[in-house]
């Protein structure tokens, strides 16, 4: 459709999150003798005192103590998380110092904060997308709930923890990502592959890999001009942009979907093993309805639903500070709540979010420490422990033992 393919041969030419729990009866360590020095056992049982609060698990028996080496007084290890965006690394970090620098005849604890993104879903998809951990689609039952401002913002949140991230804009119809990341204009860059094949070379704003049909002619010479497409041919594009671009390696690509439940929600689900989708909605009842609508037709497609964001949650006055609930409040949660799915959030009606995406910068690059950006990284964070909590409920995790 877009004319890739391999090139013929010219001879001449990426909410609150509840404490880490304390210690617990059933973890507790034996205490060591001073004369004989710490064991390995004494090192994993201390760190076994550790729970991931998302994944309810100790940090040992979920493999997350690597490269654990003991010299004397000396003990040093790695703590490998599964998303750079967990909320409670610092907490995990000062317990597991505490613990062990406790264990008589430890003089001192080197702690190295590791992360390592799971992959959510069977492994053909390294075959579709080889380097690609996990696809999360971004939907809507209906337009102008800002689902594309929420797209935008979350991979933004997440690659600002330190996670490689993607960004797709499969709106087709209407394409909004390079307008929100100041790329309006921007023209497709075709790169060859070593097997000869030809890709996109996403473009990058902000540290976010890119790719929109935004950047194609005839609208990457006239933004305003329409796409009138049939549905075969916006499932086929979004397939195309999706397998035929040059992602490199990625924790987390976002897919940013057309409202509604066509051709583009049946192409990447039936095309690419999601890890999931978020639902994102405002917080009225017909609003909702619709919404839940395409959570359905998600569930129907047997794809995990990661959560619902609310979105236009409430307003709070600039002169006044008095709350404002413009679309009502609260409706997101109790949908969540009903249908049995994670809620990752609310997110403020604000001016910011406005100004911030029509000067071409998300909010949260543009002022990280408003209270719309840190709205925008609790989601974030959320959506990461959701991804991890389904990569681990599909894992058989080995974890270190002492021998």
């Amino acid at each position: 459709m877009f004319g890739l393919g391999k090139k013929t041969q010219n001879k001449t030419a990426p909410p609150a999150v509840p404490a880490v729990p304390g210690p617990s009866a059933t973890h507790a360590a034996p205490m060591p003798s001073a004369t004989l020095g710490v064991t390995e056992q004494d090192v994993l049982g201390a760190l076994a005192r550790i729970q991931d609060p998302d994944l309810r698990r100790d940090i040992v028996a979920l493999g997350f103590i690597k490269d654990l080496a003991i010299d004397r007084g000396r003990v040093a290890f790695k703590i490998e998380l599964t998303t750079p965006a967990c909320p409670v690394k610092g907490e995990m970090e000062r317990m597991a110092r505490e613990y062990v620098g406790a264990l008589p005849g430890v003089e001192k604890v080197e702690v190295s904060m590791t992360s390592q993104v799971r992959a959510v879903g069977p492994a053909t998809m390294g075959l579709m997308l080889p380097g690609v951990r996990n696809v999360i689609a971004v939907a809507s039952g209906k337009g102008g709930v800002g689902k594309s401002t929420v797209a935008a913002n979350l991979a933004v949140a997440l690659h600002s923890t330190g996670a490689r991230v993607g960004l797709l804009d499969a709106d087709i119809y209407g394409p909004s990502i390079p307008g929100l990341f100041g790329m309006t204009g921007r023209k497709p860059v075709i790169k060859e592959l070593p097997n000869g094949e030809q890709a996109f070379e996403p473009h990058v704003g902000h540290g976010i890999k890119i790719n929109s049909i935004g950047f194609l002619p005839p609208l990457c010479d006239d933004p305003m001009q329409p796409v009138i497409w049939r549905g075969p041919m916006v499932g086929s594009g979004v397939k195309q942009l999706l397998q035929q671009t040059d992602w490199g390696d990625l924790d987390y690509l976002i897919v940013d979907l057309p409202p509604g439940t066509g051709d583009a929600t049946l192409t990447l689900a039936q095309t690419i093993p999601l890890s999931g989708v978020v639902i994102v909605s405002q917080p009225q009842e017909v609003a909702l309805n619709i919404a839940v609508k395409a959570l359905k037709a998600f569930q129907e497609l047997k794809v995990k639903v990661l959560g619902i964001v609310e979105n236009m949650s409430y307003f709070v006055c600039d002169n006044c500070d008095k709350r404002h609930d413009i679309f009502s409040h609260g409706g997101a949660r109790l949908a969540a709540e009903k249908f049995e799915v994670p809620f990752l959030g609310e997110l403020p009606l604000s001016s910011d979010v406005r100004e911030s995406s029509d000067s071409g910068t998300p909010v949260v690059a543009l002022k990280p420490d408003s209270q719309q950006a840190l709205a925008f990284m609790d989601i974030a964070k959320a959506l990461a422990a959701q991804v991890s909590i389904a990569g681990f409920s599909q894992r058989k995790v080995i974890p270190l033992r002492a021998i």
